[in-house]
């Protein structure tokens, strides 16, 4: 699983978009972006996280470390702020934690990429199926001159509809992704060469181990998987047969 750490002290919010994410310490003397489980998005973001966050490192993109933070109830004792407060408390347990970058500003198109780091990023994107890098949005920081990736909360829609039971893999393995106003839409001719490069590095065996980074209580139960390990199952049935097909990715024939 991802490294545990305690929260010491809420710092501040940071008031984008409606999931109220903050800055906190921790234990470890780290400073994060803390996405909490009360959040309105539900666990289900944070599962997304970690597992996207995972496959970005194993294909060599650049991404916050992550850790899982334990927020105790007596923090949100000493928050001024009603609405923070509520959302604390509602976040008793563990929340993800994203390694801070002091100093990183937005992605503006002016950082000049190689075309492998775009597409790379165009690759996780399709195969993961996120709908929340677009100019708007890009969820891309530069930080020291390199390019990071970030905020992975949109992707793997799939499991939003296991409320009643563990939907069929092979609908998602070929659902086409809609490249339509991605950060990196010039850069799609360059997708077939990022595709040979990346595919290679992961497998059934990879995606277990992403899955095990995943806390427990953050899998929640479903009709025919209630349990931590049946649901780390499922998302590598649905990863597996994704990566076993190219319906979704733009441009490929099949």
């Amino acid at each position: 699983m991802i490294a545990t750490v305690d929260v010491t002290r809420y710092v501040t919010p940071l008031r984008e978009g409606g999931s109220l994410p903050g800055i906190v310490e921790a234990d470890d003397l780290g400073t994060y972006v803390c996405k909490f489980r009360g959040a309105g998005q539900g666990l289900k973001v944070l599962v997304a996280e970690v597992i996207v966050s995972e496959l970005a490192r194993r294909i060599g993109l650049r991404t916050p470390r992550l850790v899982a933070l334990d927020l105790d109830s007596e923090i949100a004792r000493y928050e001024a702020d009603e609405e923070v407060q509520d959302l604390l408390t509602a976040s008793v347990g563990l929340n993800l934690g994203v390694d801070f970058l002091p100093g990183a500003f937005g992605y503006d198109g002016e950082l000049t990429t190689t075309g492998a780091e775009a597409a790379a990023v165009l690759w996780l994107d399709a195969f993961t199926a996120n709908v929340d890098r677009s100019w708007k949005n890009p969820n891309l920081l530069v930080w020291h001159g390199d390019l990071w990736v970030i905020d992975h909360g949109a992707s793997l829609y799939f499991h939003h509809g296991w409320a009643g039971g563990v939907s069929d893999p092979d609908r998602f393995a070929r659902q086409p992704w809609d490249i339509t106003a991605h950060v990196m839409e010039t850069r799609v001719a360059e997708l077939p060469e990022a595709d040979a490069r990346i595919s290679p590095l992961l497998d059934e065996s990879v995606f277990v181990e992403i899955l095990q980074q995943v806390p427990d209580a953050w899998l929640e139960p479903v009709p025919g998987a209630e349990g931590a390990e049946e649901l780390r199952s499922a998302y590598t049935a649905f990863l597996s047969a994704r990566l076993a097909t190219r319906a979704w990715l733009p441009g490929a024939s099949s």
